[in-house]
């Protein structure tokens, strides 16, 4: 779970630097308090990330920062639907729906992973 909590620190990091005003407590929530779906989910796209950096011999560098959030955005997206049946519209919006923090937030994700990999 080390590679979640990369994740969700990488999150937390970008929420408090993107967010306009006050982030939602939710949002902010330190890794041992995160749900398991969360934390599995997080995992998970750590994983993917780190994998298609890998297999692309690492040239994901190359990536625009919009390439990046949006690898992260769509992994997320299919977090969503393994863990929920429904899930809230939020959770699996398209990129031009998401805002513009949780757009950089993502690509900020990818950055953290980039240099952890």
């Amino acid at each position: 779970m080390n590679d979640g909590r990369i994740f969700r620190e990488a999150w937390i990091d970008g929420v408090n630097r993107h967010y306009p005003g006050e982030p939602k407590p939710g949002y902010v929530t330190p890794w041992d308090e995160t749900p398991a779906w969360e934390r599995e989910a997080a995992a998970a796209v750590y994983g993917q990330v780190r994998d298609f950096i890998e297999v692309s011999g690492g040239h994901t560098a190359r990536l625009t920062r919009e390439q990046k959030g949006r690898f992260v955005a769509i992994c997320w997206t299919a977090q969503m639907f393994r863990h929920f049946e429904d899930p809230k519209p939020g959770y699996v919006a398209d990129w031009a729906d998401l805002p513009a923090w949780q757009q950089e937030t993502d690509a900020d994700i990818f950055e953290r992973i980039e240099q952890a990999v």
